[in-house]
């Protein structure tokens, strides 16, 4: 990993001023928070990425991978210039990507660009 940073990272912010990442985050344990950090500071300083820490989900969409002590959560995020938006994080509880998360995320990205 390059000690070079080559992404800002921020969270999605609602209308209402509020973090629903952070808020995520902060609903889980210090080590998940940690785990996960790590996670997307590999991807902050590491970009472009692949498998198996980053995966493009959609158009401009991509996951940050992480696993956890009994679990697997996800990150989801975009790029805009050399900012990483992290806009959707979930812990996972199948195979496949929820598509209530991924339409979530997705009209995030819309409200973002819109």
């Amino acid at each position: 990993m390059s000690d070079h940073l080559r992404l800002k990272v921020v969270f999605y912010k609602t209308e209402m001023g509020n973090e629903p990442v952070r808020e995520w985050l902060l609903s889980l344990s210090g080590e998940d928070r940690k785990t996960i950090g790590e996670d997307v500071k590999t991807v902050q300083f590491g970009w472009p990425l692949g498998m198996p820490v980053v995966r493009k989900l959609d158009k401009d969409l991509w996951e940050v991978r992480s696993r956890l002590h009994n679990r697997i959560a996800r990150v989801l995020f975009i790029v805009d210039e050399n900012v990483m938006v992290l806009v959707h994080g979930f812990v996972k509880k199948s195979q496949k990507t929820p598509q209530k998360d991924l339409e979530l995320a997705k009209s995030r990205v819309a409200q973002l660009r819109g």
